[in-house]
């Protein structure tokens, strides 16, 4: 198993490079993931783009009200959730720590960081572990649906894995060192290749491992 993963980040790493680590501030980056939930990548970004340029600092995203947090997310989607969701768990952050700011979860174990991350309102496995790999460069994979999609298509293991089975075995078995460029470069792969309709199998640099290319394409791979 190990194996196999460190050949797919190799192949990766040969397409798009390997990313360079930059620790981002922890609350952008929670922020940031929920605002990803159930909508497209580029209207994510877009909703957190407006959300910075109106509140540049967290604490007025806390006193501000739900309404003007939702006028700044909508483009997001499901912004009347979202903006609520945003103000508890900003509340939630300066009630248990004093401060809106996540870097006590630097100065705890692995366990306990994530365990408090999804103690939080609306936060899953995803938003935990994003905030965990991209601010504190710890040992956890991410699995986004482009994650998903791609590793189930590979089909590498007899079954159709879920986010968390997958989450689990490449924490498992992928050299800790690897998993940021394998998480980067497998959600470019998902957005400019491996699409979730019209995939473009030809120009895969995965496909000579790939059952779902053998089976469209017949023939033409191994």
């Amino acid at each position: 198993m190990r194996e196999i993963l460190v050949l797919i980040d190799e192949l990766l790493r040969g397409r798009y490079s390997k990313p360079q680590e930059k620790l981002e501030e922890p609350l952008d980056v929670l922020i940031r993931t929920i605002l990803s939930q159930n909508t497209t990548d580029r209207n994510s970004h877009r909703a957190f783009a407006n959300l910075k340029r109106k509140f540049p600092l967290w604490e007025a995203v806390l006193n501000g009200s739900e309404k003007e947090i939702e006028a700044e997310i909508r483009c997001g989607g499901l912004s009347w959730i979202k903006a609520r969701r945003i103000k508890e768990v900003l509340g939630r952050i300066k009630k248990d720590s004093g401060a809106l700011s996540l870097d006590f979860l630097g100065k705890i174990s692995l366990k306990e960081a994530r365990d408090y991350l999804l103690s939080l309102p609306g936060v899953g496995d995803k938003t935990a572990s994003c905030v965990l790999l991209f601010s504190f460069a710890q040992p956890v994979f991410p699995v986004d649906t482009h994650i998903h999609r791609i590793i189930n298509k590979l089909g590498l293991w007899a079954n159709r894995l879920t986010p968390k089975r997958i989450e689990e075995i490449v924490e498992a078995c992928l050299p800790r060192e690897r998993f940021l460029s394998l998480h980067l470069n497998l959600i470019r792969l998902g957005r400019e290749i491996c699409k979730s309709r019209n995939p473009l199998c030809p120009h895969c640099p995965l496909k000579e491992m790939c059952k779902y290319y053998a089976l469209r394409f017949p023939g033409e791979s191994r």
